[in-house]
Formats: C-alpha cells, sequence, structure tokens
C-alpha cells in the first residue's frame, strides 16, 4: 500500500452508507469533502469527533464542503449513532477494511501490551476536483474540527 500524498487525486471507493444508500467518492466531485476516518461508533473520542463536525456543519455546507464519516461498524451502528447525536452528516460502513487499507489507516495497535488491529484516527481534505489537499494522521480529538475548518476556509 503506497502512502497518500498531498496532491495526488483521493482514491475512489463505493461504500454502503447510513442513508440507506451507497456513496461512491467520485460521484461528489465539484464539492469539497471532509473525510475522516475513525474507530467506532458511540465511544468517547468517536463521540467528541462527530459531535464537532455536526456543530459546524452548516459552517461547512456554507464552504460547499461534505462531512464523511468511516469507521468499520456496521450501518446499524451507524444508524443508532446518528439518531442518538443528531448527526447531520453521512456515515459509511467499512466492514471489510477494503477502503480503510486502501487509505493506510487500518493499523495494527497496541493496547496495554496487547497487540490488535484498528482504525488509525485520520483525517482527509479533498478538493472539489477530487484532489488531497490535507491529511491528518493520527488525530487528537481536541482543537481538530476548528483546525479543519481554518483549512477549508483557505481551499
Amino acid at each position: 500500500m503506497a502512502e497518500l500524498t498531498v496532491g495526488q487525486p483521493a482514491p475512489d471507493f463505493t461504500l454502503p452508507a447510513s442513508t440507506g444508500m451507497s456513496v461512491t467518492l467520485s460521484e461528489l466531485r465539484g464539492k469539497n469533502i471532509v473525510l475522516y476516518f475513525y474507530p467506532k461508533d458511540d465511544t468517547p473520542g468517536c463521540t467528541t469527533q462527530a459531535c464537532g463536525f455536526r456543530d459546524l456543519h452548516s459552517a461547512f455546507a456554507d464552504l460547499n464542503t461534505v462531512i464523511l464519516g468511516v469507521s468499520p461498524d456496521p450501518v446499524k451502528k451507524h444508524e443508532k449513532f446518528i439518531s442518538k447525536y443528531e448527526l447531520p452528516f453521512i456515515l459509511l460502513s467499512d466492514e471489510e477494511h477494503t477502503v480503510l487499507e486502501s487509505y493506510g489507516v487500518w493499523k495494527e495497535k497496541n493496547m496495554y501490551g496487547k497487540k490488535y488491529w484498528g482504525v488509525e484516527r485520520t483525517t482527509l481534505l479533498i478538493d472539489a476536483e477530487g484532489v488531497l489537499r490535507k491529511i491528518y494522521p493520527k488525530v487528537k480529538v481536541a482543537g481538530h474540527v476548528d483546525q479543519v475548518m481554518a483549512d477549508v476556509k483557505a481551499l
């Protein structure tokens, strides 16, 4: 798996969405996209991050920007998460980890000496032409959404 770099086209994909439909990345051309990969619905960091994007959703929309969250959780779990926190954006389900792997965010992790595979919290900013403009690896949730907003405004 080649590392993604700023300036290259974002790899295209189609995933099942919380809307009951599928979303294909290339079909969103003409809009900026905040594509954020997160480990698990309804866990503290992921909830804080999702609610941060929720709270600035209309400001992102005003800047012609779509927010998409991706995790390995099934669509049903996404629907509950969206409903519980009134999330106004689409969550995508990658249970097979194909997109997570193609974007290089499915990593071996280590917690309390136990190794396991999981999502490394990562956000990508993709411009209206489908080009990667920013990559935020190993995201720390505090202040992250504000940073992404500032970068969208600078596009």
